[in-house]
């Protein structure tokens, strides 16, 4: 569905038990963490590992792209 990282980021959140919470706005999903209890937007267009990374930052999870 996306570019870059979208796919392997969606699989390694998956594994931690995240889930995709509600459409955003254009082209963002929002997604839900159980680790840190919060949501965060994830794009469907993930171009570089900065990006990726500090979307797993905010979901709490420790991998690295």
């Amino acid at each position: 569905m996306g570019s870059g990282y979208y796919d392997q980021l969606i699989k390694v959140l998956k594994q931690h038990g995240c889930y995709r919470y509600r459409q955003g706005k254009g082209s963002h999903e929002i997604w839900f963490s159980p680790l840190v209890n919060d949501t965060f937007p994830v794009a469907y267009t993930i171009k570089n590992r900065h990006t990726a990374n500090g979307i797993l930052k905010q979901a709490g999870i420790e991998f690295k792209f």
